[in-house]
């Protein structure tokens, strides 16, 4: 009963958000982006204002790094729940005189998103190529830089043969946390402020996911499961993946952040059949609301302060369902993951 009434309230946040995507974001001058699925929606306008998952790409993820050659960096990544958002990411993050890289899979659509916003905002943002669900992908945008899909067909899989919401919302924004952590551990001593932030995103369907490990690769098992409960898993694995994170870092600097960024309006439920559709989007919200939360944890001067939260909607910290508070469970997922990439 508790995750049903935690579900239904955050599907429906009452009062006005403490923070305003149009007033309290600060110039991000100096300050280096990394935007997963930035070439359309939420992502889109985040590059443009100059406004991160994740990546669990579910991945809204920020990060504040130092790679040497770069001042600043936040990395906002977005997993397939939040690729509709990176769009607005990306805008805002320009508006607000950040440099911005945009990663995104499809290099046409991504030029086509840069031209976009180089019209809607006189900057432009460079393409980084990534594709979530292929690992070796993430390692070689990884080693570039240093040098959200939602109920999608079950028989869908990744390149590395995953389950597809889980490679491309868990795994891959791991993944690509893994290969990053020791820039990010290096900025977070290297800089003023001593730290860099994470945001994972995750969604309100957490309350309702579990860990199924026979699930993660295909397998009789996977196949048997309901598109929605693999996503559900998947956003459960981004919030148990962002404690843990901040559990095993937090001494070294790395604000782990997870949020949930509302039920948003967007091409997401495009798998879903036409009724299903027509009843769902009577409770969902402009996509525009997705970015508080995200911006609210990667730039108030008390998202400093964040590491191990959930963020709900909008602007609220809340417990999230208790199994993922489990230090046990955070630990056996972690290794799991490490085991997935470790002869990479």
């Amino acid at each position: 009963m508790g995750n049903y009434i935690s579900f239904m309230q955050e599907s429906h946040p009452w009062g006005a958000p403490k923070f305003s995507v149009e007033s309290d974001v600060p110039d991000l001058e100096g300050k280096v982006a990394i935007v997963t699925g930035s070439n359309t929606g939420v992502g889109k306008e985040l590059v443009k204002v100059g406004y991160i998952p994740s990546i669990s790409l579910s991945f809204s993820v920020i990060r504040k790094v130092h790679p040497g050659h770069h001042n600043h960096i936040y990395q906002f990544g977005a997993d397939l729940y939040m690729a509709f958002q990176c769009s607005a990411w990306t805008k805002v993050l320009l508006q607000h005189n950040a440099k911005v890289y945009l990663a995104a899979r499809n290099p046409d659509k991504a030029k086509a998103a840069i031209e976009d916003l180089r019209a809607q905002t006189g900057k432009d943002a460079i393409y980084l190529k990534i594709d979530l669900a292929d690992l070796q992908s993430v390692k070689a945008a990884a080693e570039e830089f240093v040098r959200g899909v939602m109920l999608c067909p079950v028989e869908q899989v990744t390149a590395d043969g995953y389950d597809l919401q889980f490679g491309t919302n868990a795994l891959g924004p791991f993944y690509f946390t893994k290969l990053l952590l020791p820039t990010l551990i290096a900025t977070a001593q290297a800089t003023p402020e001593k730290h860099v932030r994470i945001l994972n995103t995750s969604s309100v369907t957490h309350y309702m996911g579990t860990l199924d490990f026979a699930t993660f690769k295909d397998g009789a098992t996977r196949r048997k499961a309901r598109s929605g409960t693999l996503y559900a898993q998947s956003k459960f694995a981004d919030l148990v993946m962002s404690l843990e994170l901040a559990r095993r870092y937090g001494d070294q600097g790395i604000v782990s952040i997870a949020h949930n960024p509302g039920n948003l309006d967007t091409d997401l439920t495009r798998h879903m059949n036409p009724i299903t559709r027509f009843f769902f989007r009577m409770i969902l919200f402009p996509t525009k609301h997705g970015l508080i939360n995200q911006l609210w944890g990667a730039t108030s001067e008390e998202g400093a302060d964040f590491n191990g939260k959930y963020l709900a909607p909008w602007t609220r910290i809340r417990s999230p369902k208790p199994e993922a508070l489990d230090p046990v469970l955070g630990r056996q997922l972690w290794e799991y993951l490490e085991e997935q990439v470790e002869n990479l």
